[in-house]
């Protein structure tokens, strides 16, 4: 399958928040689905793949720890 899922999961690693794209979509362009008004947290652990800068404003502007 040519599909990649990105999850943003709460402190216990349950998924709250999925989004399916194609294998070869970059991680950090679909990082402002996933983190735009996100439930209550403190820090936002992310792979690699999201490690740009705009997606840590997109986390900090949300007074989050990236």
């Amino acid at each position: 399958m040519n599909t990649k899922l990105h999850t943003i999961g709460d402190g216990a690693g349950r998924p709250i928040r999925l989004h399916l794209t194609a294998r070869q979509t970059s991680d950090f362009k679909e990082a402002e689905v996933l983190l735009l008004d996100l439930p209550a947290a403190r820090v936002v652990i992310a792979d690699r793949g999201y490690d740009r800068n705009k997606v840590r404003k997109t986390v900090t502007d949300q007074d989050i720890e990236a």
